[in-house]
């Protein structure tokens, strides 16, 4: 058939979905694990507010007390949980894009954004939760463990499988609103830093007690914002240079269409 030519697969089929969430994978876990010693930065100063008071402060403590090398503590969690996130993100939301379009069939293109992208983190975030647990644990306390290898069965063992998912709650909080914003528009999401800021200390402060009672409420919207700030742009946008490129090597179209022959409108 004309134009399908040099696809890998076609569209709206298993093999597609496959492809989406492979790119997804790799666009995902590649992006998150070259900003680890960012993110180390910004779990220290969530998890440790008195310690660590400014990004400089932070980084020059953990060097001189830890060491470079504990910059990158946690790149294991960042590349395989993200990675899972960015796969089950991804290529379920190109499942539910599809399933959406064909049951929403009276609402505009922004609408089957929302509830697919939103359908589909919460699949993403019980996939990345574990990981997440292990992670900041390893991030921000050197002798809880080395990585994943031994800090999953410790923390199975002193928590039991509950403590993986310790954090889901405000985890869902933090990610669902900003997928919704991400996948709709990429324009306004970085407005939304602000609102999904809170729940971001509170995933990491999960694992010290003290730590939210001693950043604040109002801190909650404020603190470490600018290292996330640094962090989630770059990121996001290297996600979907990375995610439509395998897209289109696979021959399939990019984000964001819809297919016109289901009567979606256009916004």
């Amino acid at each position: 058939m004309k134009g399908v030519e040099g696809r890998l697969c076609e569209e709206l089929t298993p093999k597609y979905y496959g492809l989406c969430a492979i790119g997804g994978m790799l666009s995902a876990g590649t992006t998150h694990l070259a900003i680890t010693p960012l993110d180390v930065l910004k779990v220290n100063m969530q998890v440790h507010p008195i310690k660590y008071n400014s990004i400089a402060s932070c980084f020059t403590t953990l060097v001189r007390e830890q060491g470079p090398s504990a910059l990158w503590r946690g790149w294991a969690g960042k590349f395989y949980g993200y990675g899972f996130q960015g796969g089950c993100r991804f290529g379920l939301y190109e499942y539910f894009k599809s399933l959406y379009s064909g049951i929403l069939v009276d609402r505009n293109r922004s609408f089957v954004f929302f509830v697919s992208s939103a359908s589909a983190e919460v699949f993403a975030n019980l996939a990345l939760c574990p990981f997440e647990a292990v992670k900041v644990q390893v991030q921000a306390q050197p002798s809880f463990a080395k990585g994943l290898a031994d800090g999953f069965p410790k923390l199975y063992a002193s928590e039991g499988i509950l403590g993986f998912y310790r954090g889901l709650v405000p985890l869902l909080g933090r990610n669902i609103p900003f997928s919704m914003v991400m996948f709709s528009t990429f324009e306004h999401s970085v407005n939304f830093l602000f609102i999904s800021n809170p729940a971001d200390n509170i995933v990491a402060s999960l694992y010290n007690k003290k730590a939210i009672r001693k950043i604040g409420f109002m801190n909650l919207f404020t603190r470490s914002l600018p290292i996330r700030m640094l962090l989630v742009g770059p990121v996001v946008t290297l996600q979907w240079l990375f995610y439509d490129t395998i897209k289109i090597m696979g021959g399939v179209p990019t984000s964001g269409e819809v297919a016109t022959d289901l009567g979606i409108d256009e916004v």
